[in-house]
């Protein structure tokens, strides 16, 4: 379906054309939207969360140097690991490489499945003005040292259960900011209201499969991801002088690799949890991308979805 401006705002102009690419991990989205680009004359605008980090290139499935060259690709190595990214400046970098894609009449393809991210430019959501609160974040910081970050989480669930079904409870990093918007008189994206005038009209592509086919999937690119020196990339992050500790660092399968090379776990222990952990991260990705929603138009993956894709896409584009 097409996310289009509310019908009481009447822009000056029509708003240039943008397709989105959604769904789970693994399920095929970079490889649609590398077909799609190649075929359309587009160029990819990544919303990946973790992608934006410099370094951290096996482990985030990243697009590889050949696809980089064949496709021009923004939002990618924009950050160290050791710098704070937020929503805020995805979303400032995210409508400036819109815009600059917009300029080269290209189409732009806003690709991934961080949810929060791609809901949040395609609504156009402004981001809660809650900074920083240190005596609130030093008392979470105290209790999640002492206690765990379950019941932070089951805190979060009591005050604010919609943001808690989309955040990772092993992030504790999510959890604690959560939390600390709510306790200095904030509220997080997803409770305040959507407005009136997203500033883009949108034909938004969802990517699915069966569960059980997705879980395999799953399964089978993170050994992908051993073979490819994804362990080897976590021992040169920690080697350069990121810790663990790094909020850039709880992503799924950085945190189970430096505990195997810390000797807390076996690597095949780790692989196992990594594995696990990627089945529960889809899982919550279709809390953010629900089949039942008329906003997406969902395709199965197994069944060759550019050529699904394009008629879709070439509807939309003559209006």
């Amino acid at each position: 379906m097409v996310v289009r401006p509310a019908s009481d705002v009447t822009p000056s102009l029509p708003p240039a054309p943008l397709i989105a690419i959604v769904g789970p991990t693994a399920v095929g989205k970079s490889a649609l939207a590398m077909e799609l680009a190649r075929k359309l004359d587009g160029e990819i605008i990544n919303a990946d969360s973790r992608q934006v980090y410099r370094g951290m290139d096996v482990g985030t499935a990243k697009p590889s140097a050949e696809n980089r060259a064949l496709v021009p690709h923004h939002l990618l190595d924009v950050t160290d690991p050791d710098d704070t990214y937020s929503l805020a400046l995805f979303l400032e970098q995210a409508r400036a490489a819109v815009k600059d894609v917009q300029t080269r009449s290209c189409l732009p393809i806003l690709v991934g499945g961080s949810g929060q991210y791609v809901w949040a430019f395609l609504e156009g959501w402004q981001p809660p003005k809650a900074p920083p609160n240190p005596a609130i974040r030093a008392d979470l910081e105290f209790q999640l040292e002492r206690r765990g970050v379950w019941p932070l989480f089951e805190l979060l669930q009591a005050i604010d259960p919609v943001t808690a079904e989309r955040t990772d409870p092993q992030n504790p990093r999510r959890v604690l900011r959560a939390l600390e918007i709510h306790l200095s008189g904030g509220k997080n994206p997803t409770t305040n209201p959507r407005p009136k005038n997203p500033d883009v009209d949108a034909l938004v592509i969802g990517l699915t499969m069966n569960r059980e086919d997705l879980y395999t999937r799953i399964d089978h690119r993170v050994d992908d991801m051993i073979k490819r020196g994804f362990l080897e990339e976590v021992r040169d992050l920690l080697d350069s002088g990121y810790p663990p500790s790094l909020p850039a660092m709880s992503g799924v399968g950085y945190q189970e690799l430096a505990a195997h090379l810390s000797g807390e776990l076996s690597l095949e222990e780790a692989v196992q949890r990594i594995k696990f952990r990627t089945h529960g991260i889809a899982r919550r990705q279709y809390s953010w991308f629900r089949l039942k929603d008329p906003r997406i138009c969902w395709l199965q993956a197994t069944e060759n979805p550019t050529d699904a894709a394009l008629p879709i896409i070439q509807n939309y584009l003559q209006g």
